[in-house]
């Protein structure tokens, strides 16, 4: 395959996922439709990062190889191609371990320690002992990731914002201490803001693989009108004949995100009149999920399993040429190239 992506003038873009299994709507709609826009318009290189499950699940590494299969299958799905955007795999670029370790000989303690999401997540993920070095220092290694393809911007959403704070904070410390003549080796990254519309999980809250209330972007139609049978609804709908609102009931959430104009405005009516029952309107939240899904899953099921692996493989062969060029500026810039 001849290598279009490097040779390309277009502003660069970096993001990964950690491999935690199949995706659900909540990836698809938070990142990955987003992404396959943005592969048509920037130099895109996209990583499962395998060693950022690590700093969670350290403890069972049993599944990290199946899942790594599965999120490559979802996002050739999704639409991503590798023609168009480098899809690989982190560990597969061993600079990215290379550059975090050279990160963390510069990066004050402090600066782990505020990130928001260190003490929120110690706080929220229960039965696990976090108090590694691995995760408190895991936004340093995203830092790395991001710096060592020298990206130009990051596609996240709100939350991870201080993430690329920090690693515009560090590509300065480093270039404030190393340069090439007057040349700086790292651009500062800026986040591009991943528009994340409210999707909620069969239960109401968040859709999430943690809460086990997630569509799959794998499940059949069976398997999502029975999903949707058993989401809750705006609690004012008792009975069959009490109005509702759809502003107040996550189905309602769902038909805003997937269904169409007209289909929005007949829930509404429906619903504000008790014209339609809840089950009606379930199945049509169904009818458009299943649009949504279908061709999805027809893609995927186009790709076997060692197709897509050869995809990661020849993507990560990519990523390494790149990731070795900015690692040469590097020890360039450290002066530790020996022999000189």
């Amino acid at each position: 395959m001849p290598d279009k992506i490097a040779n390309t003038s277009r502003p660069r873009v970096l993001s990964g996922m950690r491999p935690t299994g199949k995706l659900h709507l909540g990836n698809y709609m938070g990142a990955l439709a987003n992404w396959v826009k943005l592969q048509d318009a920037y130099e895109c290189f996209f990583f499962i990062a395998d060693w950022h499950a690590l700093t969670t699940d350290y403890a069972d590494t049993s599944k990290i190889c199946d899942n790594i299969d599965d999120v490559i299958l979802d996002w050739l799905g999704a639409g991503l191609d590798p023609e168009k955007c480098v899809l690989f795999l982190q560990s597969k670029v061993k600079n990215h371990a290379h550059l975090h370790l050279l990160f963390s000989m510069i990066t004050p303690l402090g600066w782990l320690e505020r990130v928001p999401t260190y003490k929120e997540q110690q706080e929220n993920i229960t039965g696990k002992d976090l108090t590694t070095y691995g995760f408190l220092g895991y936004p340093l290694l995203q830092a790395a990731d991001i710096l060592l393809y020298q990206a130009q911007f990051v596609p996240v959403g709100q939350d991870q914002v201080a993430h690329v704070e920090l690693t515009r904070e560090v590509a300065r410390r480093f270039n404030q201490f190393y340069k090439i003549g007057e040349k700086e080796v790292f651009p500062e990254p800026k986040s591009l803001l991943t528009p994340s519309p409210k999707l909620p999980g069969t239960d109401g809250r968040k859709m999430s693989k943690s809460y086990g209330n997630t569509i799959e972007l794998t499940d059949d139609e069976a398997t999502v009108r029975a999903k949707l049978k058993t989401m809750v609804t705006d609690p004012a709908r008792i009975r069959r004949t009490d109005p509702g609102s759809i502003d107040k009931c996550p189905v309602g959430d769902l038909h805003k995100v997937f269904s169409t104009k007209e289909k929005i405005a007949e829930v509404t009516e429906g619903c504000s009149t008790a014209g339609i029952g809840c089950i009606q309107c379930k199945g049509w939240a169904a009818d458009s999920l299943v649009q949504i899904l279908k061709p999805i899953q027809e893609r995927r099921a186009s790709f076997t399993v060692e197709q897509a692996q050869q995809i990661l493989i020849a993507g990560s062969e990519r990523a390494a040429k790149r990731a070795a060029v900015t690692m040469q500026e590097v020890d360039e810039a450290m002066q530790m190239r020996y022999p000189r």
